[in-house]
Order: C-alpha cells, then structure tokens, then sequence
C-alpha cells in the first residue's frame, strides 16, 4: 500500500503515524490517528482546540513558506537592506490580530476586543517584524493632553475647598462655562476610544471595565452639563452651599487617570515583548549571497532555500543551513549557554543568529523565514504570552457577573442615599453612584493573570526555558516526579568507542574496520561513536551491502563477503551467534564502569565487544542536587544493559531508574506514574522520546534534540541542559504564586473598594468617597498588579 494512505499526522503533537495500528479517534466524521493514549485523550477531551491549534501551526509553517519565497503579503515586502525590519506591523494589512484574554476573537488589522475591550495583539511574529508602538503613542499623547487640562480644571474647580473662590470673580455662569471648556476636550477627545469601547459594550452587552468607565464619567459631565445649561432644571435636593454642584473635574479626572492605566498596561506589555525583541535581534538584518562569481548582499527576507551565503569572522549566520566550504568555531551560546565556541566544518549544521568567530564559511541555506529555529523559537514565546492558564476560567466567570452586579449596587447606592441619607439626599446619592461604577472597574481582575503569564513566559525564554503555553506553567507546578532519559538528557549525547576486545583471530583494526562499514549508514549515536573511531584511528573500508536494521537493537550487513552482525547480547543470541559467553563476561567489567557494550560477530562467531562511554554532562549533577533540593523525584528510564544503568544512576545518586527500557516501555511507564496520582514531567530529546513526552502532564525537550521530541512537549530547554528543568520548576511555582498574589491584590481592592464608595464609612467617619478618588484607587489597583507581575522579570531561576 501507499505510504500516503497509511500515514497520518497526530493532530497534538504533530508525529508522523501509521493509520494501519494507531489508536484512532472520530470527529466530526473525520478520522484522527495519534502515537498514544495521552495525544488521544487530549483530543478527546478538547477537539476543537487541538484541531485549532494544529491548523495554527499549519498556518505559521505556511506564512513561513510565504515570507522565504517572496509570496504573500509581509510588512517586509521585499525592500532591501535592513531598512525593511523598520517597517510597522501595522503596514501589514493581511496581519491577524487577536485577545490575549479571548484568543477566539480574531481580526484582519488592528483594533479592540468586543468582549474585554483590550487592545488587539499581531497573532504571528516574524524574525524580521517590529512591534507597532502606535497604539501606546496615541494613548500617552491622550494622557498627557488630559492632564495639561484636568490639572487646572481641578484647580478651579477645588479651589473654594482652600479659599480660591474662582466663582466670586467670574460669577456662577462663566465659572460653569470655563470648567465646561477645559472638561469637553478631556472627555470627548482624550478619553473617545474609552467611550466607544464602552458604548460597544452595551450594543454587544459584552459588559466589561469600559462599560463602567463610560457610566460614570458621562453621568458626571452630562450632569454638570444640565447644570451650565439648565441650572433651574436641577431639583434643590442636589443643591450644596445654594447652588446647583458641578462634577466635570470628576469627569476629566476620571478620564485621565484610566488613560494612565491604559499608557501603563501598554508599556507593560510592551517590556513583557523585550524576550521576543531580544530573540528577533539576534538575526542579522542581511546576508551575503553567493551568485557564480559574484557576490551581493540582500535583505534576510530575501534569502531563498538552497541559496549559497558567504560568512565572514564576526557575522552572525544569517539563516539555519550547512557548511558547504570552510572551517571556523562558531559561538552557539545564544542557542546552548555555553559560551565555548563549536568547531564547524563541511556538512556540519549551522543555526540563524550564531556568531561565527575565526574562519569564513560558505554555506547552503536550508531553513529561512518562518522555518528557521530562531523563528520558531520567538513564535513559540508569542503564542505562550498569548496562551491563558487554566486558573484564567475563574476569573471569566468572575467577570461575566461583576459588571452587571456593579451597575446594581451602584443604583442601590443611589436609592438608599436618596432615601435615608443626609442632606442634600440627591447629590450624596449621585456621588456614591457614581463612586461605585468607577472603584469597581475590573482593570485589574482583567490584567491579573495575563500580564503574569506574559512576563513570566518572556522571563524564561530570556533563560532558555521556552514554554509553550500557560497551562503549562500551571500544570508545571504541581510536578512532583521528573522522569529523564540517559542519552543526550544526563549526558553528552556525543558517544565514544573507549575500549575494543577482541575474540579469535580479530584484531583491532579489521573489527573497527568492518563495524565502521556496517554503522556508516545509520544515525544511531552509538554507530556514529564507531565510525568516528575509526577515522581518528586512520582506518578505510569497503561499502556495506544488504544493509539491514533488526527491530530489537541491532544492524546487519555484508562486508567483503562476510556476514556481520552488531547489536546487544540478546539480540545476538536470539541469532544464534557463538560463543557469547565469553562476550558477557567482558561486557559487565565495561559495563560496572557506566560504558555501553556492543557485541560484533562475523560469520556467527563472536568476534569482539565494543565499549562505548557518553560522558555525564558537567552540569547534570549539580542539576539533580538542584531538583532534589525542590522536592522532586527523579527516575531515570535507559535502553542501556542493567550493569550501565545502575553504575550511572548510583554516581548520580537518581532515585530509582529503570534498565533495558524500549520507547513502548517509556510511554507504559509515564502512564503507570500517573494512574498512580503522580503528576510527572518526561525529559527527552529523541524521537524514541516523544510518545512518552506526550503522555507525560509536562513534557520536556532538549532544544539540541529532534523536532518530533520538541514538538511533542510542553517545554523546550534552548541549551539542551538539565538545570533548565530546575529553571522550568522555579519559573512555574514563582509564576502561579505571582498569579495568585494578582487575584488577592484584584478581589480585595473590589471586596473593600464598592462598600467604601457607596458610603459605609459615613457614618462613623463622616467620609463620602469622591469620583476622582475612586478613579485613582480604581489606577492604583491596576498599577500594583502591573508593578507585581513585572517582578517576574528579574526572578532568579538558577
């Protein structure tokens, strides 16, 4: 049968599987295929999501696509130079804007959320896009006229309070006027997008923090409006001191301070997007395109697959691709952490936004645009910041009753000042109402846990820690069990042939010879520690025929018309090879040292063991003291012989590990932790690894790894490093503590703040609260959660 009729594409995490034996779930009368029963309950249980999340990822791969060939629309549009990486979001008219609070509100262009009212966020970031600053420039120019004319405004209009009887010198009408001047520009210019958001509101019945705002600040101007224009109209029940009040400062204060609120929510956001910015300038703005004997230099969204690029000592690789020419050390610490440059030479791979240092190089250009791991890198970030943490649901069901409960109290407040309170009745009531809609605004409850999520997802790519969404963080916290492969995750992942024994009449040089022709096909890393051998021991051999790999661990082949066989002890005795006790015996010597031994036989006979060592990374052992120190279990899952396992897990002092472990075995074993209560975290970087990272609550991928592992998990580790786990650990719990203490922050200023505005403190104290005070409450509130969430920013995590 066609491979494309029996292949699929797990719609989680994205594995290539056989339709034919996968597990198989109905939607909609469509068919899905997933690599285990985790991907598959997490389609089950949310379908829709999953499938719009996949048809994202689709969607960037394919804008990616777009940009590297020049089609589509981009904000890059071809200009040349670095010129083009100037160019604003905004000037992208096919860019898609969406909610950081209700990502399912999409929209071509910018604009507000017809729920919320927040300000729409680019849904896809480019390597080579700027963010638009538009917005925050309008909302501070705003702010700024406001206060020109809300300062002398309240001047005025407080003036009587300390002597300053404006009033006596004009007369009651001028002075109306006058506050009517400087009051109109404040409330129907600075504070217009505020209203429109507001009256929107109402339309949608969509209530939110806008629909309040819009209440109380055109109660008090239309009522002082009534007053300049009608001043008969208004009963005597209002009247203070004889006269009629006037509350326009109210108004224009009111305005004013919420623009404060807005100018300060949006350069926070904006310093949440310094990680991302920081990721995009890594990349260089051009390239040098090699073109025959020519050589030109482009603009990087200019660069195509396949085209050649020269790279001089101290540029940074334009794009991902492979060395074609040349030799340099390249310094990969942008990538990896560490800061000891990587020796690059023909066929080697380089990434976009490494620094290349001594030599020049000719490369080939394999990933650009959205395909490179720069890109992916920084879109991964974007859609975290984006992404809501389950604890977010509280506050939505929080907020669907809050705005229209605040109207009620407000009328409440209104009818029992009315009723039962001191004189002038109507002016305290209009007072507390008003209070009430402005104190009660749900700014704060709104910013709570996205802006944390924001800073704290931006603060862990600064790190290397790349989340992939916020309920991974959430989820992260609860981890009570990290479960770590061997290879490439505690130790190097770069093996070595440390030791040859051979049996008969074999030597070195001819078992080294044969085994290299056997394992030169394969990608293996322990077959790649053979021919690597080999050629530092200056060996040449004949090409392997018939090649063949045998499921169970091991590779046959033909060379020069022997029959040879390298595998593990088990796979070569179910062959029927001889003579294996004496291999054995060897092998638990090599074995007691941590060494991996792999068996050779030649014509049936056993010809000679191969003792391979992947040293311990230096970090790894300071990393487990680290998660130790955090309360975690750590168990550690090998495909090594039980000898090996043992002699690492016991110089590691990892508490349980588990030998001879096949990747169904890896994925069986996840699962039983979690039939057990146990909430664990899987710590991979192979393909082998991902069906066990996606059954895992968190998964966990060395960004050195494969793309199936990475994209299989919940968290990338850039480095590669154990102690970025830690990293993930500590950023989850300082992030969900910092989300909580925003919650606490938000419920207790509206828990104290409505009683306080509709007047409970009267009349012990004799203290109405004023508009304008409620209106800078109602900032200060949004201004702590902002101050509290940037704390994250500057979290240890090490």
């Amino acid at each position: 049968m066609d491979t494309t009729e029996t292949t699929a594409t797990d719609p989680v995490c994205g594995m290539k599987v056989d339709s034919g034996d996968s597990r198989r779930s109905e939607y909609q009368s469509n068919a899905y295929f997933f690599c285990s029963a985790g991907c598959q309950s997490k389609f089950d249980d949310d379908p829709v999501g999953v499938l719009a999340a996949r048809a994202e990822k689709d969607a960037q791969k394919e804008a990616g696509q777009q940009r590297a060939g020049g089609e589509g629309t981009s904000c890059c549009g071809g200009g040349g130079g670095s010129a083009s990486k100037a160019t604003d979001k905004a000037a992208d008219p096919g860019a898609v804007y969406t909610c950081p609070m209700h990502l399912e509100i999409e929209q071509v262009g910018p604009g507000d959320c017809p729920i919320c009212g927040m300000d729409l966020e680019p849904k896809f970031v480019d390597a080579a896009d700027q963010r638009d600053d538009s917005q925050y420039t309008d909302m501070k120019r705003r702010f700024w006229v406001g206060v020109a004319l809300s300062v002398p405004l309240l001047v005025i209009a407080m003036g009587p309070m300390v002597g300053l009887r404006i009033d006596d010198w004009i007369g009651n009408t001028a002075f109306g006027w006058l506050q009517w001047a400087l009051a109109t520009p404040v409330v129907f210019w600075c504070g217009w997008p505020l209203l429109v958001r507001g009256v929107k509101s109402f339309r949608s019945l969509n209530l939110n923090m806008f629909s309040l705002i819009a209440v109380g600040s055109l109660a008090a101007y239309l009522f002082s409006l009534v007053v300049v224009l009608m001043p008969g109209a208004i009963p005597e029940a209002f009247y203070e001191h004889g006269v009629p009040p006037l509350y326009f400062e109210a108004a224009a204060v009111i305005i004013t301070l919420v623009l404060l609120g807005q100018v300060l929510e949006l350069r926070a956001r904006q310093q949440t997007s310094g990680a991302i910015r920081e990721l995009m300038e890594l990349a260089p703005a051009t390239a040098t395109r090699i073109d025959g004997d020519d050589e030109e230099e482009v603009s990087l969204d200019e660069v195509q697959q396949g085209d050649r690029l020269r790279v001089r000592p101290g540029e940074k690789v334009p794009v991902d691709g492979r060395v074609l020419s040349g030799s340099s050390s390249v310094d990969e610490s942008m990538l990896t952490g560490e800061p000891i440059p990587v020796q690059k030479g023909e066929g080697d791979d380089l990434t976009g936004g490494t620094l290349n240092q001594t030599g020049a190089l000719v490369m080939e250009a394999v990933g650009v645009g959205g395909d490179t791991v720069l890109n992916r890198i920084v879109q991964m970030v974007a859609d975290a910041q984006r992404s809501r943490a389950p604890i977010q649901k509280l506050v939505d069901v929080v907020a669907r009753y809050f705005v229209p409960a605040v109207i009620a109290c407000s009328i409440a407040a209104f009818i029992g000042w009315a009723v039962w309170g001191p004189e002038p009745q109507l002016a305290h009531a209009f007072v507390a109402a008003v209070a009430v809609l402005i104190i009660a605004c749900p700014c704060a409850l709104g910013l709570a846990t996205p802006m944390s999520v924001m800073v704290g997802v931006g603060r862990g790519a600064q790190a290397g820690v790349l989340i992939k969404n916020a309920e991974v963080l959430e989820v992260m916290e609860k981890v009570d069990t990290i479960v770590v492969d061997k290879t490439g995750t505690l130790t190097q992942g770069r093996p070595e042939v440390t030791a040859v024994e051979t049996f008969g009449q074999w030597n070195e040089r001819d078992i080294l010879a044969m085994a290299a022709a056997v394992e030169a096909p394969s990608e293996h890393p322990l077959a790649q520690a053979v021919v690597r051998r080999a050629k530092a021991d200056d060996i040449h051999w004949s090409a392997a025929a018939d090649f063949n790999s045998i499921t169970g661990g091991g590779v046959r082949a033909r060379v020069d018309e022997r029959d040879v066989l390298i595998g593990n002890a088990e796979l070569l005795s179910e062959q029927g090879v001889e003579n294996m006790e004496a291999g054995r015996s060897r092998a638990e010597a090599h074995q007691s040292q941590g060494a991996t031994v792999v068996f050779v036989s030649v014509g049936n006979q056993l010809a000679a063991i191969l003792a391979i060592t992947d040293p311990i990374k230096e970090s790894t052992p300071a990393a487990l003291k680290t998660l130790h120190e955090l309360g975690l279990k750590v168990v550690m899952l090998t495909g090594d012989a039980q000898p090996t396992a043992r002699s690492v897990a016991t110089d590691l002092g990892i508490d349980e590990f588990h030998a001879g472990v096949s990747p169904e075995d890896k994925h069986a074993f996840v699962s039983k932790l979690k039939e057990e209560g146990k909430v664990v975290a899987m710590c991979g970087d192979g393909i082998n690894d991902a069906p066990a990272l996606a059954e895992a609550n968190v998964g966990i991928a060395m960004g050195t790894g494969t793309g199936v592992a990475i994209e299989s998990a919940g968290v990338t580790l850039v480095g590669g490093d154990l102690r970025g786990v830690a990293a993930a650990v500590r950023l989850s719990r300082k992030t969900m503590s910092n989300i909580r203490q925003n919650l606490f922050f938000a419920f207790i200023y509206n828990a104290l703040g409505i009683p306080i505005a509709a007047g409970v403190l009267y009349p012990v104290f004799g203290v109405l609260l004023s508009p304008m005070i409620a209106a800078a409450a109602m900032s200060m509130s949004s201004v702590s959660v902002i101050a509290n969430a940037l704390r994250l920013r500057s979290a240890e995590l090490e």
